[in-house]
């Protein structure tokens, strides 16, 4: 399996579209997933998706291997769903009973036990859930997240803190 999505990417690199829809295949549940949970939004999630895929489709034949194809990836979607974020930081006045209505439909691979906190993930604030979700489940660090979102590394650790009480409070009314 390894062995045939590194063919799959060495001949996208090449051009070869049908090999690069394989790739697509193989990483578009995880690059989802990634955008979902930093934006809340099915649509904005799906085009972010999008994106990330034309991004890689143009930047593949750049791509050295200095890191896993998976890294690179997980790098530019990480990258593309907060420059959707920060473009949306000041127009976040959504219906929450839209947020509702998707938190009920979407579920991003979970199973059935983990549909309860990625439902709650979903109703963080969402600079508290952009904090959350890059440091308790993509692995960033503070600095790095404060970096990323254009804040300071101590309200990224106020945020990170929020989100877990917030998490804490509405899974035991679970």
């Amino acid at each position: 399996m390894a062995m045939e999505i590194a063919q799959a990417i060495a001949a996208a690199k090449n051009g070869d579209k049908q090999a690069f829809h394989h790739v697509y295949q193989q990483f578009v549940g995880r690059v989802y997933a990634i955008c979902w949970r930093l934006l809340a939004n099915r649509q904005k999630a799906e085009d972010a998706c999008q994106d990330v895929f034309i991004k890689v489709w143009q930047q593949l034949p750049a791509f050295r291997g200095d890191c896993s194809f998976a890294t690179w990836l997980h790098s530019i979607a990480t990258r593309t769903a907060i420059d959707v974020w920060r473009g949306e930081k000041y127009l976040r006045l959504t219906d929450s009973s839209d947020i509702q209505n998707e938190l009920i439909e979407q579920t991003v691979g979970c199973s059935s036990e983990d549909v309860p906190l990625e439902q709650a993930i979903q109703r963080l604030p969402p600079q508290a859930r952009a904090v959350f979700v890059l440091f308790a489940l993509e692995g960033y660090q503070h600095q790095e997240i404060a970096s990323l979102l254009g804040i300071k590394e101590g309200t990224s650790k106020a945020q990170y803190f929020r989100a877990r009480q917030l998490l804490q409070e509405w899974l035991a009314d679970e």
